[in-house]
């Protein structure tokens, strides 16, 4: 395979950086960041759904060996795990993390250090973990990092409840985008995570993502390089509504689609609130769920396997 660089070294050269920097942390003087638009200034110090301010939190971060295939590689994704959210599905299964907000805050300088501490131990990219509500901090963190020697790809790994004006921001910066596409139905996403306009921001974000990178390519170890992923979590009694979000991917975005139909579903944080989540995932939901992908032309998915139990 060529040579490959990151795009973020281009928009670096070129000295795109400081209008994004300055176009993000100007949003959050009125924080409409993502589509909660809570309209609050961060800058200040007020804070919205997302419970953060000027400096972004971090639970931890590590070489992960849990991700999708083309990330792990042979020596992990080195992912960042960013504290609090901006979708807060009530069955999250880091929800000690994303509601409970256990984690540290960094300044922008020790998140670029983070970085380069990830490519040091010789991650094959840098995977930001919830990143929707940070993307200022993660501008400027990349641009110092850069300066610096970070040359990795740059994973976006989010709920894929993202604002299209933001995800032009991160265009030149991220080469591999990893949203989740969580539910078709209007009425579940508010009942899980009070965002009724959730199944439209994510299928606008989505567009706009492949927009950017296209399909994901690998090189030829099979480590991606640059493109699309999405994760759909598979949910008891097809709440998910994955036939219709299938359709849509091999529709809307591109048939060659990486796909990752995920079956480790199971009751977290306050998921009893709703009685059709409160028992975990059956084995049949998840055979039905991934026929229906094949079936709406979905092929492309993900083969690496984790066992999980099914009840």
């Amino acid at each position: 395979m060529p040579f490959f660089e990151p795009a973020y070294i281009e928009t670096y050269k070129k000295g795109l950086f400081a209008e994004k920097i300055e176009k993000a942390f100007e949003i959050l003087k009125s924080c409409t960041l993502c589509p909660r638009r809570c309209k609050v200034d961060r800058l200040s110090g007020e804070i919205g759904i997302c419970k953060t301010g000027e400096k972004a939190y971090i639970s931890s971060f590590n070489s992960h060996f849990g991700e999708e295939a083309p990330l792990v590689g042979t020596n992990g994704s080195g992912t960042i795990f960013f504290t609090h959210c901006n979708l807060l599905c009530i069955f999250c299964q880091n929800y000690e993390i994303s509601h409970l907000g256990h984690g540290e805050q960094m300044s922008n300088e020790q998140l670029a250090g983070i970085m380069l501490h990830l490519q040091n131990a010789g991650c094959h990219n840098i995977n930001f973990v919830t990143p929707s509500h940070v993307v200022p901090q993660i501008l400027s963190a990349v641009e110092m990092a850069v300066d610096n020697g970070l040359a990795v790809p740059l994973v976006y790994n989010t709920g894929g409840y993202d604002s299209v004006e933001t995800l032009k921001l991160l265009e030149g910066v991220f080469d591999i985008f990893m949203p989740d596409f969580k539910f078709w139905s209007p009425e579940v996403a508010k009942t899980t995570c009070k965002a009724e306009d959730y199944p439209e921001m994510a299928r606008k974000a989505l567009v706009e993502m492949h927009r950017q990178v296209g399909d994901l390519v690998t090189d030829e170890a099979g480590v991606a390089r640059r493109g699309l992923l999405i994760r759909h979590l598979v949910l008891p009694h097809g709440l998910a509504g994955t036939r219709e979000i299938m359709r849509f991917i091999a529709k809307k975005i591109s048939l060659n689609t990486y796909v990752n139909i995920m079956p480790q579903y199971r009751p977290c944080g306050r998921a009893a609130e709703a009685k059709e989540l409160s028992h975990y995932l059956s084995q049949d939901d998840y055979k039905t769920a991934l026929q229906s992908a094949k079936e709406e032309g979905i092929e492309r998915l993900d083969s690496r396997r984790k066992r999980f139990m099914f009840l």
